[in-house]
């Protein structure tokens, strides 16, 4: 049973990511996503993380919301 918190750090952590608010800011600092590129198509994402982004949108999984978070901070 995934226990994880499923907000933004507990997506970073699931992703691989450093997690801390510090590497947070830093990563939607330097990976600008544009308006009409899907997440998961992002090139900055290994073929994991961008099979996991897309599943979980796909499927409105519970880590969906933090997604969507995570698209709209990269693109804003």
């Amino acid at each position: 049973m995934d226990t994880s918190s499923h907000d933004l750090q507990g997506l970073f952590k699931q992703l691989g990511l450093p997690a801390d608010a510090h590497a947070i800011r830093a990563f939607i600092a330097s990976h600008p996503l544009a308006h009409e590129t899907n997440i998961e198509e992002a090139p900055f994402w290994s073929p994991s993380q961008a099979a996991f982004l897309k599943q979980s949108l796909d499927e409105d999984a519970e880590w969906a919301e933090a997604v969507d978070a995570l698209a709209n901070l990269l693109s804003g």
